[in-house]
């Protein structure tokens, strides 16, 4: 099977070149002319994507060759284009950064030639004039395989600046196919982690994508930039898909026509989850329903099994905590064996409190905010037994929080971590999992299926 969706990747020399205002105002634009976009993100960031699918009306989805492989790269991002007109794939950090040590893995660059992708380099172009085509020629000449098929120039200054950087240009062979001026209505808020979700600020968030479709589409040249998106080569492989994934010839439920109910956390303060994990669970035969902390006090009614993703409980610990009928709630039911999977945000809201507020006290550990970050992929393999995975199962993960949680590991361990040192990390208790590490299913869609199993056996 062969596919040719056309596709851009929008990456950048470095951080802060101004990718995410230009992917995403480019989805908005290709969207307003009528055309159904698929957005996309290289690595394990959670909150661009929410900004793509306001843009785009589309689930926004990662490509990260490190936690699922270079080999699902392709399959996933099939699985998210389909029936689309066009794709944009926005990058991470510099064009050549991959994972420590990993040389190319997981970089835009690597991205890009699994996806036989063009790549639009955008260069901010405040600081220099002449020396642009110096930076732009290192970058298509690093590596031959990558084919760099415009610029855009972001934060120009003026008219007469504009005119340097395309004379400069000229010299490297590599189109111009847009130039943006300095707009501070299109910035959007950061804070510790990152930009603030769109989740958390939905109508600002709302009118900075319109502000940015609108600053991309008189600044972009888009027919140029569509044209070079069908110039994307055909992929060999065939879309992802959940059902498929978990799929086993060993896979007999004991009642398969169960469709035990699996509740979700979501709402402003848990923002983080691929749209893969519930694809999995409904695939694995579970009902997924989602739920808000901030508000139920109640969990679903008839909930078998619970999934708590990442998120910021540190920005909403007091309310959090004052909603104290849903915390006995979800206590009450780790309390009764049922399953319980819990990521980074839902490690700390199972702790017995968080920056001093009571959380839920399913585990006997405490967690605090801290200046440090603590970021980074990580090669884990399950220490023992859990309702995630059998003892010795592999998975790679990813790290990105400013809490630490005291003690960091239960008497029965989620995780032995190779990276950066050799450490166990997380609980497991009953059924409950809890652990700092983000996980990406797809890489090993057993999870959901033995989850789903124990939600009906429990």
């Amino acid at each position: 099977m062969s596919s040719s969706v056309p596709r851009l990747v929008v990456a950048a020399p470095s951080s802060g070149s101004g990718k995410t205002t230009v992917a995403t105002g480019l989805m908005a634009a290709f969207a307003a002319r009528g055309l159904a976009v698929s957005p996309h993100k290289v690595g394990p960031d959670y909150i661009d994507p929410g900004y793509h699918a306001l843009a785009t009306g589309r689930v926004g989805r990662n490509l990260d060759a490190y936690l699922c492989g270079p080999e699902l790269v392709g399959p996933l991002f099939l699985h998210g284009a389909r029936g689309c007109d066009l794709a944009v794939v926005e990058g991470v950090m510099g064009l050549y950064d991959g994972a420590a040590g990993e040389g190319e893995l997981a970089s835009t660059a690597h991205v890009a030639k699994l996806l036989r992708a063009p790549v639009v380099l955008v260069v901010d172009a405040s600081s220099q004039s002449r020396s642009v085509a110096a930076l732009v020629h290192g970058f298509v000449s690093w590596d031959p395989e990558v084919r760099v098929g415009g610029v855009i120039l972001n934060k120009v200054a003026s008219d007469r600046h504009e005119v340097m950087l395309r004379e400069a240009l000229e010299q490297t062979g590599v189109p111009v196919l847009g130039v943006l001026r300095r707009a501070p209505q299109v910035d959007t808020p950061s804070r510790h982690l990152g930009l603030v979700p769109v989740a958390e600020r939905r109508a600002e968030a709302v009118a900075a994508v319109a502000a940015m479709a609108a600053q991309v589409s008189d600044g972009c040249d888009l027919d140029a930039l569509a044209g070079l998106a069908r110039t994307a080569g055909a992929l060999s492989c065939a879309a992802w898909d959940a059902a498929e994934a978990v799929s086993s010839p060993a896979h007999h439920p004991t009642r398969s026509d169960e469709k035990p109910r699996v509740a979700v956390a979501g709402g402003e303060a848990f923002t983080f989850s691929y749209a893969e994990h519930t694809e999995l669970l409904a695939a694995a035969g579970a009902e997924v329903v989602p739920f808000d902390p901030l508000r139920d006090e109640e969990l679903p009614e008839g909930t078998r099994g619970l999934v708590i993703g990442g998120g910021f409980p540190e920005v909403y610990a007091a309310e959090l905590s004052a909603n104290e009928p849903l915390r006995k709630a979800v206590a009450h039911l780790a309390e009764s064996g049922a399953p319980v999977a819990a990521e980074c945000a839902g490690l700390l809201y199972l702790c017995r409190e968080l920056d001093g507020q009571p959380m839920c006290g399913v585990l006997d550990a405490e967690a605090r905010m801290t200046g440090r970050l603590t970021l980074g992929y990580r090669d884990a393999v399950a220490v023992g037994e859990s309702v995630l995975a059998a003892a010795g199962t592999r998975m790679r993960g990813h790290e990105f929080h400013r809490t630490v949680v005291e003690p960091g590991a239960g008497a029965e361990p989620a995780w032995g971590l190779k990276t950066p040192r050799r450490r166990v990390e997380g609980f497991v208790r009953r059924g409950v999992h809890a652990s700092y590490l983000h996980t990406h299913w797809a890489a090993q869609p057993g999870v959901a299926r033995r989850f789903v199993e124990r939600c009906r056996t429990s």
